[in-house]
């Protein structure tokens, strides 16, 4: 800041120290509330660093971001071309329906950038101007109304785009092309590198849960899935049901077929229980050619009509296989039901006596002929 030397009457003088005075005191508020700023987007770097979670970051975005930064909108589209991040995390539990602002794309050209070049030398810049109801509507699903600027900053990792943070105002010169992007592009950077962390610890965590074969759960999953299943039932009064399901002459099909031919079979199986399953019930291999189901909220007349429509659905159709011929396979089906158990018997011996009465019924179904349901009494 440059100052004249000040000349003229004692009035004028006066009169320049008041001016001067105003200024400085701008300048100091303003100081102030940038300061307060800081403070407040400080605060919320840390919270997303220590986010562990896909559902608690995205959460935290949108609670929190919006807030500090005094916008209406604020939206994050992920690329996701195969749908790998989607299915993983709502294979994980992650109820999309609370976060209306979480948008998956299929390709570069959705998130709104300019096309970047093969070599990724030039990555794209902050996108800043007025909102344009066609360009914008898609990437502002559900905004309120009155958005007359946005900004889309491009989540960048390793010069890859990997996303978008959207961000919209209603004031019209919040966000112009003019508009200095360091401090949104900061932002951006440290919300991509959580980004990137959280979801690969995400998905090294459901392969670890997952049986690499079928696709689906493991026993590991349908352990821990059981104890938190069992204590919500007990909070909320409702009723669980396993199913153990477990191939007929299994040892079979590997000699008629191979062992490929009996991968198949395996996989073919799972696909034909998850057909008749909610999305939320859970279905794991717990090992060679046995499935276990957990039924959440199930009556012990559903659970038995949905073990039926299991049966039938393995035994009706004949599986086809990669070489071309074909083969009837059949499954038997033992159900166990959780009623209201005392309180003080402990969680885990429930969810163990759960799974030994589904196998005791398991067994009754095979000694009684196979290809048939037996609940457990």
């Amino acid at each position: 800041m440059h100052f004249e030397p000040a000349t003229g009457t004692p009035a004028d003088l006066a009169a320049e120290n008041q001016v001067l005075r105003v200024r400085m005191g701008q300048l100091i508020e303003q100081a102030e509330v940038n300061h307060a700023i800081m403070t407040r987007h400080q605060a919320f770097d840390l919270e997303i660093v220590g986010s562990s979670t896909f559902p608690e970051l995205i959460g935290t975005i949108f609670r929190t971001l919006p807030q500090i930064s005094d916008l209406e909108s604020v939206t994050l589209s992920l690329l996701d071309e195969d749908a790998d991040i989607s299915t993983v995390m709502e294979k994980l539990g992650v109820d999309f329906s609370h976060f209306p602002h979480l948008l998956f794309v299929r390709d570069e050209a959705a998130l709104g950038f300019p096309p970047v070049p093969p070599d990724r030398t030039v990555p794209p810049k902050p996108q800043l101007g007025g909102y344009d109801a066609a360009r914008h509507g898609a990437i502002f699903p559900a905004a309120v109304t009155g958005l007359t600027s946005v900004a889309l900053v491009p989540l960048l990792r390793n010069r890859r785009l990997i996303g978008s943070l959207n961000l919209g105002s209603v004031a019209p010169q919040r966000f112009t092309p003019q508009l200095g992007t360091d401090f949104i592009e900061h932002m951006a950077s440290i919300i991509a590198i959580c980004l990137e962390n959280v979801i690969s610890n995400e998905m090294l965590k459901y392969i670890g849960l997952t049986d690499s074969l079928t696709g689906v759960y493991n026993r590991r999953y349908i352990d821990r899935r059981l104890l938190e299943e069992i204590a919500r039932a007990r909070r909320q009064d409702y009723q669980v049901a396993c199913m153990y399901i477990d191939i007929d002459h299994f040892k079979n099909v590997n000699d008629s077929v191979g062992h490929q031919g009996g991968d198949e079979v395996l996989r073919e199986t799972a696909g034909r229980i998850k057909q008749e399953l909610r999305l939320s019930d859970a279905l794991a291999r717990f090992g060679g050619e046995e499935f276990v189901v957990l039924l959440i909220d199930a009556e012990p007349g559903g659970a038995l009509q949905v073990a039926e429509r299991i049966r039938a659905g393995i035994a009706d159709r004949p599986y086809r296989l990669a070489n071309g011929s074909q083969l009837r396979v059949t499954a038997s089906i033992g159900v166990s039901g959780l009623g209201r158990y005392e309180p003080n018997v402990p969680i885990e011996a429930v969810a163990k006596q759960l799974v030994a009465d589904a196998d005791n019924a398991l067994y009754r179904a095979k000694e009684g002929g196979r290809n048939r349901v037996v609940r457990f009494d």
